[in-house]
C-alpha cells in the first residue's frame, strides 16, 4: 500500500508517499508561498541526493496539490506511474475538539466537524480542510483519513484538562485544554521506549516537541496526563511568536485601558511576542543563538526565559507523575540545538538529569545524550508524523 500523507499550513503543504511494506518515504516535499508571489515546490526521491524544484505561482492549496500530484508522476523526477498508485490518502488536522480521540475516515460529518473546530485553531484547520477538499476534488475515488493532533491527549484526567472556570463554560462551550503536536508526543515516546529495550507501559516519559511552535507533555504507561498547550495552541512555553502562558488579565488591560482590540491582543499574542517580540530581531532560534552569543542582551534573555520555562514544565510534570525515567526532545529546534537540550537540563542534578556535552554534539539521529551517572535517561529522537498519519490510514482502511 502506497499511502500520500499531506499537511497543510497556511501557505505550506508538506507531503511524503510512504510505501508502507517498508515505511519507508518513496518521496517527501515541501511547497512553499501558497498565494504569494514565488511559490515554489522542492521534493526529494529515496536514494537520491538532488532536489527537484519547481518555482511556479500557485494561487491556492488546490493548485499545490495538482502541483504535487504531478510532480510524483513526472517522468523524469517522479516516482509513481499513475495516480492509480497512491491507495490512500493520510492527512493532518490540527484540532478535533472533544469529538475525535482518534483517527477517523473522512467523510462529509467529519468535515463538517472539522470546520466546527476552526474557531479554536483559526491558524491550523481551515488550512487542513483547504487540503482536504483539495484532494477530494481531484482524487474523488482515493479514500481518505484524518489523524488529529489533539487525539493522543484525549487520556487526560478531568483534573488536568479542565479550567478553573465555570463549569458551565465547559458544558455549554467546551473551554477546556486540549493538547497539540500529539501525533508527535506519541511517535517520540514510543521510539523511547524502544531505544531503552523497555515496554512503554513501565515508563513515564517527558516529551519535548520544540519547533517555531513548541509543547511538553507528560506521558505516564503510553499515555498522555498533561501538556502545556491549552485551548489552542497558545498557552504553555515561549514560542517563535506565540507568547505561551500569560495571566489572562493582560488581556483585559490590553483591551480595557489601551483600548485595542480583541483582534489586535490577538495578533500580538500569536504572531509578535515569544522569540520575536522579546529579542525585537527574528523569531527563528538559529538567529537569537547567533545574536546570543555576540552578546546581545536581549537574546540573551529570550533563552533564560526560553529554558526557564521549559525546565518549569519539565520540573512540574516529574512532580504530576511523581518521577520520571526519560526525558525526549525533539522537531527542529529541539533535533538540531545542542545548545538548547544543554540550556534547559542545565543545574537539574538534583532531579537526576545530567547530560553528557560531548554526546550532545549532535544534529538529528537519534541519541542518547544523558552522561553515564545520571539516572534519568535523556534522548534527542527525530520525530516522524507523517508516518504515525500514514500507520493509521493503513490501519483503518484495512
Amino acid at each position: 500500500m502506497k499511502i500520500l500523507v499531506i499537511n497543510c499550513g497556511s501557505s505550506s503543504l508538506k507531503y511524503q508517499l510512504i510505501d508502507m511494506k517498508t515505511e519507508i518515504a518513496m518521496a517527501k516535499g515541501l511547497v512553499e508561498r501558497i498565494g504569494i508571489s514565488g511559490s515554489n515546490l522542492e521534493q526529494k526521491i529515496e536514494g537520491s541526493s538532488e532536489k527537484y524544484k519547481v518555482e511556479k505561482d500557485l494561487k491556492d492549496h488546490k493548485e499545490a496539490i495538482s502541483l504535487v500530484l504531478e510532480t510524483l508522476c513526472n517522468d523524469k523526477f517522479g516516482i509513481i506511474k499513475s495516480l492509480d498508485e497512491i491507495n490512500a490518502i493520510g492527512h493532518r488536522v490540527v484540532h478535533g475538539g472533544e469529538k475525535y480521540s482518534k483517527s477517523v475516515i473522512v467523510d462529509d460529518e467529519v468535515i463538517k466537524n472539522i470546520e466546527e473546530c476552526s474557531k479554536l485553531a483559526p491558524l491550523h484547520n481551515p488550512a487542513n480542510l483547504v487540503g482536504i477538499k483539495a484532494c477530494r476534488e481531484l482524487m474523488k475515488n482515493t479514500p481518505m483519513v484524518v489523524v488529529f493532533d489533539t487525539a493522543f491527549h484525549q487520556t487526560m484526567p478531568e483534573k488536568a484538562y479542565m479550567y478553573g472556570l465555570p463549569y458551565e463554560m465547559y458544558e455549554k462551550h467546551s473551554i477546556r485544554k486540549y493538547g497539540f503536536h500529539g501525533t508527535s508526543h506519541f511517535y517520540v515516546a514510543n521510539e523511547c521506549a524502544k531505544a531503552m529495550g523497555k515496554n512503554i507501559e513501565e515508563l513515564k516519559i517527558i516529551t519535548c516537541h520544540l519547533g517555531n511552535g513548541a509543547s511538553v507533555s507528560a506521558i505516564n504507561k503510553g499515555k498522555c496526563v498533561d501538556t502545556s498547550m491549552g485551548f489552542t495552541p497558545l498557552q504553555g512555553l515561549i514560542m517563535g511568536t506565540r507568547c505561551g502562558d500569560i495571566d489572562p488579565a493582560v488581556v483585559t488591560y490590553l483591551v480595557g485601558d489601551l483600548k485595542m482590540s480583541p483582534d489586535e491582543v490577538n495578533d500580538i499574542m500569536n504572531k509578535k511576542s515569544g522569540f520575536l517580540g522579546i529579542s525585537g530581531k527574528s523569531s527563528d532560534s538559529r538567529d537569537i543563538e547567533d545574536l546570543e552569543e555576540k552578546g546581545d542582551k536581549r537574546a540573551v534573555l529570550t533563552l533564560e526565559m526560553y529554558y526557564y520555562r521549559i525546565k518549569s514544565y519539565i520540573g512540574s510534570y516529574i512532580a504530576t507523575m511523581n518521577g520520571v525515567d526519560a526525558i525526549v526532545f525533539t522537531a527542529g529546534i529541539g533535533e538540531n540545538s545542542s545548545k538548547t537540550r544543554f540550556g534547559v537540563c542545565k543545574d537539574m542534578e538534583n532531579l537526576g538529569i545530567i547530560v553528557d556535552e560531548n554526546k550532545n554534539n549532535v544534529r538529528g539521529k537519534l541519541t542518547e545524550i544523558s552522561a553515564d551517572n545520571s539516572k534519568v535517561k535523556v534522548y534527542l529522537i527525530p520525530t516522524n508524523e507523517e508516518l504515525v498519519i500514514a500507520r493509521d490510514t493503513c490501519e483503518l482502511l484495512k
